[in-house]
């Protein structure tokens, strides 16, 4: 099997892991912005509690999770290694003449520091909401659920945090615009007739899930 493990550790092979990784996690970001929606249930949190439940007590779900949290860990892993190969491949004192700003957008040149943010995000978000879902010890609801909803609209209280939330969305926007036009690339899936449609699909997608996620906390810290 060492074939499988040399392609696997290849540069292709890893930009192969990191496109497929990627598209992925768009399909859960997906699920994850609809689940989110019923925070404007003007329920008092009912139905977001109730989906809360639903998505920490359903077997098949929390074997998706593992699935989830397998594909984030190759995700960031394959980047860190991309990366540091890359300025491997440049050497010490790097090209003598570089113009990355004619060469190339904003959002592949710092794919590095954007990723940083989202990652810094996701661990704070995951301690914040995850963690202290599954482990903590939440009040229960008038329906007997986790009340998360409360745990949501508190941390939405926090300014430094809305403030985190809604950098950590413009980060991931730039990231996906980027990101959604590679993946396909990769997986050699482009046509002069198709490939401006993913494009442009990719644009469409990045702005309005990040748009979406970001007015969730704008919500509540300023009008609820």
């Amino acid at each position: 099997m060492s074939w499988l493990s040399n392609a696997l550790t290849s540069s292709i092979g890893r930009k192969i892991i990191m496109a497929v990784t990627g598209l992925f996690l768009c399909s859960f970001l997906v699920i994850h912005l609809i689940g989110n929606l019923q925070l404007f249930k003007n329920d008092g949190g009912q139905a977001f509690n109730v989906y809360s439940h639903f998505m920490g007590t359903n077997p098949v779900i929390r074997t998706i999770e593992w699935v989830l949290v397998a594909g984030f860990v190759f995700h960031i892993y394959e980047s860190i290694m991309l990366t540091r190969r890359n300025k491997a491949a440049r050497g010490p004192q790097g090209y003598v003449v570089n113009h990355n700003e004619q060469n190339s957008p904003w959002q592949s040149r710092n794919m590095g520091i954007l990723g940083t943010i989202i990652l810094i995000f996701l661990l704070i978000h995951l301690y914040n909401f995850f963690y202290r879902a599954r482990f903590g010890d939440l009040d229960p609801d008038i329906n007997n659920n986790d009340d998360l909803y409360t745990l949501v609209v508190s941390s939405f209280h926090q300014w430094w945090y809305v403030l985190l939330y809604v950098l950590a969305q413009i980060a991931l926007a730039y990231h996906l615009i980027h990101g959604f036009k590679s993946a396909f690339q990769t997986l050699g899936l482009t046509h002069r007739k198709y490939t401006p449609f993913i494009t442009y699909f990719g644009y469409a997608f990045s702005i309005i899930v990040c748009a979406g996620f970001a007015v969730m906390p704008l919500y509540f810290f300023f009008i609820k």
